[in-house]
């Protein structure tokens, strides 16, 4: 009898081997075993290509390329850090190589299987159904997480991890991820934390420096961090969080260190390079980030995982450097870019950004004025958020430096550093996006110290015994500033001294707009749009199928 783990006529298969031998094999025993349709690809971008735009049940990738730098790893985890594998997709890694280091590497990769050559056709059909089993038997939270039904799901996996059940491992790292996703990262870290003791792994490890991050334990991560970083120093995506913990405690010369050494150790990692080249622009070598920008649009242009503010920074590059043709080449990928997502609104906003660079590289300052004018009545929109505000700073920076006259400008950049000047991190960031103008850089300084101050007042009425004047002057100065760290404090001291406080339904429902537009969700300084963080599951939800690649 035939059952549904082992009858393999509706699947499809995609095997990725440089060798016409032994891709020649794996496709025939696949059609042997009964798979409907089987793809081969004999190099890592295509198979990239393929997945990028089409869901397969399996995967069967060779871990080394001879004639490339990418490797199978190098695949998965960019893939995995995308959101480009669905949880039905089963991967397996095919290889000669029989070390531990590359089991257990795997094995913390999160695979389905790993195929040591030379194999038999048996020991591949047991892969097969292995793998099918554990996607069966967590079909309910699968199923669940498709539906993003994730409170659902995550009581799921809780349940299979508390009593032990069936592949409870693998369950309570979906169940940690989904914690961290509805926004309990305490949850999730106590879950990572009973994972480590039960069994040491690095992945759980990495796991509780990510909840701690999210629970804004900065300083706890880091440590965590640290010690998983000396006991594990291949372990990369441990290096891609202590590098976004770094950037958001503002050391933005040890977060460019830390990504230097991912990208060292993942050379062909898209996303790992376009971090490394954001991260030199913001630290200030625009000569090297140029180099590294050029290099991130050159290999991932046509990758879902190329994040386009690269390129508006290419382009920022390109205009200090008199570069026009190079500029022109930005605006024209731009534009390939908006072919593909013409209903995008991020792309939209950044194309925009250099379009008014190419302006002013052409010496169309009138044009550039009035463009600058327009992007500036966005800057109090709830969709203005921090990327939003870091590029059109720097633009009215580069407009500053090339003495063009902007009246208002003043008045531009004071409401962003009001607005986004909350902590460490996205002033120093702003700052480093306004140095062409030095003045507008300092700015962004005093913009913070004005915003700690209007805190620092409010909280010293609020132990006074006045927290009624408290949470009136938080919102006063939230609602004329945006700022949500003014917002954020506001509704805090309102929740801790609600009974205190005459209407405090009324200040609720109005800190209750101001936070659903304003709040901290909206201003996290981030480099480039955020993708999956290192170190998490996929949590792909449910929705149409990527279309089919054009032939």
């Amino acid at each position: 009898m035939v059952t549904q783990e082992d009858d393999f006529s509706n699947c499809s298969a995609l095997v990725v081997d440089g060798n016409p031998t032994s891709r020649s094999i794996l496709v025939s025993q696949l059609r042997e075993f009964g798979v409907g349709a089987v793809v081969q690809c004999a190099r890592a971008v295509d198979a990239r290509r393929q997945l990028e735009f089409r869901a397969f049940d399996f995967v069967l990738c060779e871990l080394h390329f001879a004639d490339e730098n990418s490797s199978g790893q190098d695949l998965l985890d960019d893939l995995r850090r995308n959101q480009l594998l669905p949880y039905s997709t089963i991967f397996i890694m095919v290889t000669g190589e029989a070390t531990y280091a590359r089991v257990a590497e795997a094995a913390e990769s999160a695979l389905d299987g790993y195929l040591l050559k030379p194999h038999r056709a048996i020991d591949l059909g047991e892969r097969l159904v292995q793998a099918r089993v554990r996607k069966v038997s967590l079909q309910d939270i699968f199923t669940a997480i498709e539906n993003e039904a994730f409170e659902e799901a995550a009581a799921l996996c809780m349940e299979r991890f508390e009593s032990k059940g069936k592949f409870w491992l693998y369950a309570a790292r979906v169940g940690a991820e989904l914690l961290l996703r509805v926004g309990r990262p305490n949850d999730a870290q106590k879950v990572y934390r009973a994972v480590v003791e039960a069994k040491t792994l690095p992945w759980a490890r990495l796991g509780v420096a990510r909840a701690q991050l999210d629970a804004g334990q900065i300083s706890q991560a880091t440590s965590t961090l640290e010690n998983l970083i000396s006991a594990e120093p291949s372990f990369v995506d441990a290096y891609d969080v202590m590098g976004r913990a770094q950037f958001e405690l503002g050391r933005l010369d040890k977060a460019l260190e830390t990504y230097k050494m991912a990208a060292t150790l993942t050379p062909a990692s898209i996303t790992r390079l376009q971090n490394l080249a954001m991260m030199t622009y913001y630290a200030g070598d625009h000569v090297e980030a140029e180099k590294l920008l050029d290099r991130t649009a050159r290999l991932g242009l046509e990758s879902k995982m190329f994040d386009a503010q690269c390129l508006v920074l290419l382009a920022f590059a390109r205009l200090e450097n008199g570069d026009r043709k190079g500029l022109q080449r930005c605006l024209d990928d731009f534009n390939r870019l908006m072919e593909k997502s013409p209903d995008s609104p991020r792309l939209k906003r950044l194309a925009d950004i250099v379009v008014v660079l190419s302006l002013i590289q052409q010496h169309q300052f009138a044009q550039s004025v009035e463009a600058v004018r327009g992007l500036a009545k966005t800057v109090r929109n709830s969709e203005f958020d921090f990327e939003s505000a870091s590029n059109v700073l720097a633009l009215v920076a580069q407009l500053a430096n090339k003495a063009i006259q902007l009246n208002e400008v003043e008045s531009i950049v004071e409401s962003i550093g009001l607005r986004f000047c909350s902590n460490r991190s996205q002033t120093e960031l702003l700052a480093a996006c306004a140095r062409a103008h030095p003045p507008y850089a300092e700015r962004m300084q005093v913009c913070q110290a004005q915003v700690l101050a209007i805190a620092e007042n409010a909280m010293a009425l609020s132990l006074s015994g006045d927290p009624a004047a408290a949470v009136g002057a938080l919102v006063e100065h939230g609602r004329t500033t945006l700022n949500a760290r003014l917002i954020d404090n506001a509704h805090q001291v309102l929740l801790k001294h609600a009974g205190k406080i005459t209407d405090a339904g009324g200040l609720s429902a109005d800190l209750q707009e101001l936070r659903a537009k304003f709040g901290i969700q909206s201003v996290k300084a981030a480099m480039g749009e955020q993708r999956r963080q290192s170190g998490g599951l996929v949590l792909r939800t449910g929705g149409p199928k990527p279309a089919e690649p054009p032939i």
